[in-house]
């Protein structure tokens, strides 16, 4: 059956006569008609050689759009224009000029087919040659909308279809992702040299705190390297806790492979921290994973400095047993005053007031009491032991074998009260001496002297504290606490000095900027152990408050941020998330973690080794970023 040809329709209001071959003419005003239509339309929607710029144009919207968000398709030869991340800018015809970014794609789509139309599957199974056109298809993110001072306002209307859009080149998408800072993170995925920083001066950034996050192998160990030689570089001091002693060689350049392969495509040198602004501590009796170390330092620690607290609950001390140590540590103050051991009676009258205004100040949830021993601790609980039992008290420390120190610590045992019971003191006694021979607080020896805080606080200083050789969790998170609580009074003082100092001179310089790093973040403040130890916890938590006004910034790194508490993420405000790949994981960062997009955390589980998701507070919005590789050794690389 054949159709009849369609009778020939003349212009509307015309009656144009066919030609010979059967087509009508233009009527004489058409063009006129049709400049007509287009004003009515709202006139031309872009100038021709604005519009030839353009790498795409928006799309109309779909009953599964969504706010915030268009759809832009680009030209087949334009798709490598707009790869994930990119800036770009869209002018919407008479309405307003839009930032935004693109979170999903570029997708390639055929033009006249369904990707997945039976034609297409079947040349692509079955063999074939045939590629239809096509397009591409990226989803943007709204920004925001463009002011004229250049400033971004929250988007009123959405762009207009068919709307056309620009990308941005690298200088203009730096300055709107506000990506400078004079420590260099990496470049951000999708661009060729698009640097991202992080401001090491600017106190609403790194002094509130940050957390690396992720599996094995991700790249944390790597990251954290190069922070700390970035740090390093602008003027930082940084002190950090290695639980693994992967550090200890930050001093020399890497030698790792891929490490001088990467470093090599993006312009950079290898190279250690200079061994001069570089020193590896280990607690005295300890190893540490470098023993060659041009500047290694023993330490000991000082059991005054612990808060009896503290000690508590590092220790595990059961109900009975925490009576009896708090009453043998009441016992050991009294005693030391009557013997004049503290506030010391052989001082000027001066310092002897100033020792008694100390004590008056003293808080025991922050520090214990001054010059008091483990040893001679001991001593007055094995005297408590004694009296229980009904023996003859014998200590044996030196300051407590005079006649007037063995009265004197009867005395104050009996007028105290100390509860009997010989088998709880016997417990007590046998978890002192576990602590005891360790033999890290106050030891007689040469090589080993407290912590200096004031010499790792100094501009420029690295200090790595080899913590793997320590044998047991409970000294290693002695020592933590250690050094944060003294670090935090260190910087304390330095900061009130620097304000008195800038009241009579304002050109006055400010104390370090600090960073100070917890590897294995997860082992030291985990849910169990924060419900434990609520002192150890507070005294971290009242070092990151302060810390946010002192220049002292924490870094807690982990592979496990499942087992770090909810009051942990409280006090942090930026995050590097390397490779996550547990499901229960990403959802808890994703309640915790606030603006970054789904895309973003679709892409969490997949991330390649080095890749990271990267939000601090100076960014405009988080960033998919490939880190620099270290330019320094690491034992393991992570």
């Amino acid at each position: 059956m054949t159709l009849p040809d369609p009778e020939p329709v003349a212009p509307r209001g015309h009656d144009t006569p066919a030609a010979s071959d059967g087509v009508r003419p233009l009527a004489d005003d058409f063009l006129q008609r049709l400049d007509g239509d287009v004003a009515r339309a709202g006139g031309e929607l872009a100038a021709d050689a604005e519009r030839a710029s353009a790498i795409g144009a928006t799309m109309f919207d779909l009953p599964n759009s969504q706010d915030g968000t268009v759809t832009v398709l680009l030209p087949r030869e334009n798709i490598r224009l707009a790869p994930s991340q990119a800036l770009v800018r869209i002018k919407s015809p008479g309405q307003a000029t839009y930032l935004g970014i693109v979170t999903a794609g570029p997708f390639a789509e055929p033009d006249a087919l369904r990707g997945d139309s039976h034609m297409l599957v079947t040349v692509a199974t079955r063999g074939g040659n045939l590629l239809p056109p096509y397009h591409g298809r990226v989803q943007v993110t709204l920004l925001g909308e463009e002011q004229r001072d250049g400033t971004l306002a929250p988007p009123r209307l959405r762009p207009l279809p068919n709307s056309p859009v620009f990308a941005l080149d690298e200088a203009e998408s730096a300055r709107l992702l506000r990506a400078e800072g004079d420590i260099r993170l990496g470049l951000v995925v999708g661009y060729d040299n698009l640097v991202v920083g992080v401001p090491s001066k600017d106190k609403a950034v790194l002094p509130r705190h940050t957390a690396v996050l992720g599996t094995t192998g991700g790249g944390k160990s790597t990251t954290i390297a190069r922070l700390v030689q970035q740090a390093r570089a602008a003027g930082m001091a940084v002190i950090l806790l290695d639980v693994e002693g992967e550090y200890t060689f930050l001093h020399e350049p890497t030698d790792d492979q891929r490490m001088l392969t990467g470093l090599a495509e993006r312009g950079l040198a290898p190279g250690g921290v200079p061994v001069e602004d570089m020193t590896l501590y280990h607690l005295v009796g300890r190893d540490t994973r470098n023993p060659d170390h041009p500047n290694r330092r023993a330490f000991s620690l000082q059991f005054a400095r612990l808060s009896p607290y503290a000690v508590i609950e590092i220790l595990e001390l059961s109900e009975a047993q925490q009576q009896r140590f708090l009453k043998a540590y009441d016992v050991a103050k009294a005693v030391m005053r009557d013997l004049g051991i503290f506030p010391q009676k052989d001082k000027p009258a001066a310092e002897l007031r100033q020792q008694e205004e100390l004590l008056i100040d003293l808080d025991e949830f922050e520090r214990g009491y001054p010059r008091l021993t483990l040893p001679l601790l001991l001593d007055v609980v094995g005297a408590c032991l004694a009296v229980a039992d009904k023996a003859e008290i014998a200590p044996r420390h030196p300051r407590l074998q005079s006649d007037e120190a063995r009265q004197a610590l009867k005395t104050r045992i009996h007028a105290m009260n100390v509860p009997s019971n010989v088998v709880s003191w016997l417990a007590l006694l046998g978890r002192l001496g576990r602590l005891n021979r360790i033999k890290v607080f106050d030891p007689v020896a040469s090589d080993a002297r407290p912590l200096d805080y004031k010499a790792l606080l100094q501009p420029g200083r690295v200090s790595v504290f080899d913590l793997s050789d320590s044998g047991m969790s409970e000294l290693t998170n002695i020592v933590i606490a250690d050094l944060l609580r003294g670090v935090q009074e260190e910087q304390d003082t330095a900061y009130l000095a620097y304000e008195r100092a800038r009241t009579a001179n304002p050109a006055a310089a400010p104390p370090a900027r600090v960073l100070l790093i917890i590897e294995e973040a997860h082992e030291f403040l985990s849910r169990e152990r924060i419900e434990k130890m609520p002192v150890l916890f507070q005294q971290v938590a009242r070092l990151a408050k302060r810390g946010r006004k002192r220049w002292l910034g924490l870094v807690f790194v982990t592979q496990l941020p499942q087992n770090l508490p909810r009051q942990v993420f409280g006090l942090v405000n930026s995050y590097i998330l390397h490779k996550t790949t547990d499901p229960d994981v990403v959802s808890t960062l994703q309640r915790t973690v606030s603006g970054i997009d789904e895309g973003l955390w679709r892409q969490l589980p997949g991330l390649a080794p080095g890749q990271a998701i990267v939000s601090f507070p100076h960014l405009a919005r988080p960033l998919l970023v490939s880190v620099d590789p270290t330019p320094a050794l690491l034992r393991l690389v992570d």
